[in-house]
């Protein structure tokens, strides 16, 4: 992995470099192959708050863990076993739902391997567009689409439905359930 470390109202240090990089290296284990992505890291500074924000874009798959501290090296180590739980939770359930449609044992390395999906991140509250995202629409089912939206921690996920070819969009309801959104044919 490719480390991109920059901070915001701190400097970054090689001892700080070294101890993130030391420290998100780790995740390689979990993956057959190393991951050949970019890690992107961003670390700030805010009223002697520590943050910490990692993303991690890979194939079918975009890592984002982000948490806030008063100690910096604590603040990467919690947000190293946050990425952890991301990813054991995605291989889990990528593994069963492969075992039932009865695809080899190692799924999630076949799913590295093909197209990247990024989700939309917009702020509800803003009236102004003052951010426009592209990505490409990766075919994938509703049960998929949940997961990935749970993974990058968004709201909502628009992806295109495999059965229909038709863009879907999954959400979060307030009571913790999900929704799902189709285009009406006239």
């Amino acid at each position: 992995m490719k480390y991109n470390i920059r901070g915001e109202n701190l400097e970054v240090t090689g001892a700080i470099k070294e101890y993130v990089e030391k420290k998100i290296s780790k995740l390689e284990r979990y993956f057959d192959t190393p991951p050949t992505s970019d890690v992107h890291v961003n670390l700030s500074v805010y009223n002697d708050e520590q943050r910490i924000e990692v993303t991690i874009p890979m194939t079918n798959l975009l890592l984002r863990g982000e948490v806030q501290h008063v100690d910096l090296y604590a603040a990467v180590d919690l947000v190293v076993d946050k990425l952890e739980r991301q990813i054991r939770k995605h291989k889990t359930k990528i593994n069963r739902k492969f075992r039932q449609k009865g695809s080899p044992k190692h799924a999630f390395a076949e799913m590295e391997k093909q197209a990247t999906s990024i989700a939309v991140e917009e702020d509800p509250d803003e009236i102004e567009i003052v951010r426009t995202k592209r990505f490409n629409l990766k075919p994938m089912d509703s049960e998929e689409a949940i997961l990935q939206m749970d993974m990058l921690g968004h709201e909502f996920f628009v992806f295109t439905n495999d059965h229909s070819g038709e863009t879907n969009v999954v959400y979060r309801r307030r009571d913790g359930k999900y929704g799902l959104i189709e285009p009406n044919a006239f």
